[in-house]
């Protein structure tokens, strides 16, 4: 069934202020690489058959939104950077972690967001991952780089190998 156009607007209105409630902590806490990431997520949320930000606080979708990408890109691990902790995200949203953490559970589950996530991972996540140059070949794993060259050329262009 085609959205009407007060859902449309609604939708775009809600997502601008997912934008830029998510943009703003990016930009005092984090980096651009979160940002973007969060930009994506936001987008790929509005095109859901149920859009699921239009039940809710605007503040709470925006902090889980940060919280989820967090947890599959180890934003709470002081060794990483950028850091924050979870309380850093619910303090600045006015949001209890735990209602952080219901949300985040749910937009990770929706987009199946695990680590090392091809379409949600950090460009220092992308870089870390032990399993970017493998590749299954008659059920063995092995490094691209044993590959044909010609072979290697082509997962690069499908985006199977970086």
């Amino acid at each position: 069934m085609a959205r009407t156009t007060t859902e449309k607007e609604k939708i775009n209105s809600i997502k601008e202020q997912l934008l830029s409630l998510t943009g703003e902590f990016c930009e005092q806490h984090l980096d651009e690489d979160y940002k973007q990431l969060c930009q994506k997520l936001i987008l790929k949320m509005s095109r859901k058959h149920q859009v699921p930000f239009l039940r809710g606080r605007v503040n709470t979708w925006a902090g889980a939104i940060i919280y989820a990408l967090g947890q599959v890109n180890f934003l709470f691990d002081r060794s990483s950077e950028p850091y924050a902790s979870a309380d850093d995200i619910a303090q600045h949203f006015g949001v209890s972690k735990s209602t952080l953490g219901q949300k985040a559970k749910q937009i990770r589950d929706m987009f199946k967001m695990s680590y090392w996530d091809r379409d949600f991972s950090t460009q220092q996540m992308v870089e870390s991952n032990p399993m970017r140059n493998m590749v299954m070949v008659n059920g063995l794993v092995v490094p691209a780089n044993m590959l044909e060259p010609e072979v290697q050329a082509e997962l690069r262009r499908r985006g199977i190998i970086y």
